[in-house]
């Protein structure tokens, strides 16, 4: 047990206690030396402000009004707690461009501190955590900033966005639902107005975004699932069909241990290769996937995927014919 988890230990023990708690009980239940337990006790009383009276002999106890009303001060959590979220922070404030890094800045400052004082260092090697992006994409921070506060104080949401597939501009009111962070991008969810659905929308491509005054409506969770996860990739809807993808016994051995989707179905066959079957809606992204595995993948069905993954590599190797 680390110091803090002692100090939140010896804190729930006397805050509990109706008469004073023996030096021995606590270096058993604490497990730790004598001398420990004595530097814990003044660490909580002169360090923390506790209301602590008694002495070695007859024991020690919060003062009888003031145990009541005692609460640890600030952030303080376990060491495992504090890991887990500098290493959130981290991973976050690095794989969005910075997004949420100044917003998080002060949090991270008290967590830093407190790591560096479990660890009896000056300062905490925050080096040591690296987080490397992998095809993010930029974002404004203020227009972000608008779109994540719409989704949490349920307001409509005006905004232009810019389609990554046609360049069309189009000015949107939506009814945001939430945010999702999907391979080291934000998109929002949300309801369209003027097209009667649930759509999603990359964050990078919306621009001029203002709250309006109006609340937002809103879409139960089942139907939000139903149709933005049921299928393949973060351009879901209602599944289209399942396809069926065959991969050599090479790359098996990575695809074996991937989660493609939450309803994959997969398989070894008698010769190594794996074969994998997930729900998809849009075949844009499931393409991409698939093709990102070169020779060492083949769809099998439907036929007309398969169809599209062929014309996809011929367009491909007509750029190498000239």
């Amino acid at each position: 047990m680390d110091k803090i988890e002692r100090i939140t230990a010896l804190h729930r023990i006397l805050k509990a206690a109706r008469y004073p708690v023996t030096v021995r009980r606590l270096q058993d239940e604490l497990g730790c030396s004598r001398a420990t337990a004595y530097r814990d006790l003044a660490y909580l009383r002169d360090a923390l402000m506790a209301p602590i009276e008694g002495d070695g002999e007859a024991g020690f106890r919060y003062a009888a009004g003031e145990g009541d009303r005692f609460e640890l001060p600030g952030l303080w959590l376990s060491s495992e707690e504090l890991y887990a979220l500098l290493a959130a922070q981290q991973l976050l404030s690095r794989t969005t461009g910075g997004v949420l890094s100044s917003a998080l800045a002060p949090l991270q400052k008290r967590i830093e501190s407190l790591l560096a004082d479990h660890a009896g260092v000056a300062q905490w090697p925050v080096e040591r955590v690296r987080v490397i992006p992998h095809r993010g994409r930029k974002l404004d921070e203020a227009g972000f900033r608008t779109v994540a506060a719409a989704v949490l104080e349920r307001r409509r949401l005006q905004f232009e966005y810019r389609a990554r597939s046609t360049d069309e501009r189009t000015r949107r009111t939506v009814s945001p639902q939430r945010i999702t962070h999907y391979r080291d991008n934000w998109y929002l969810d949300a309801w369209d107005h003027e097209r009667e659905g649930l759509r999603s929308f990359a964050a990078d491509r919306i621009s001029q975004a203002r709250m309006l005054d109006e609340t937002t409506t809103d879409i139960g969770s089942e139907q939000l699932s139903q149709h933005l996860a049921s299928s393949y990739g973060i351009f879901s809807g209602e599944p289209k069909g399942w396809a069926t993808i065959v991969f050599s016994a090479k790359a098996a051995r990575w695809v074996a241990d991937e989660q493609w989707h939450s309803k994959q179905q997969g398989r070894f066959l008698p010769d190594g290769r794996y074969e994998l079957k997930v729900p998809y809606s849009a075949s844009r992204e499931l393409l991409m996937d698939v093709l990102h595995y070169g020779a060492d993948a083949e769809i099998v069905a439907p036929p007309v995927l398969r169809e599209q993954a062929k014309s996809l590599l011929a367009l491909a190797l007509g750029n190498y014919e000239h």
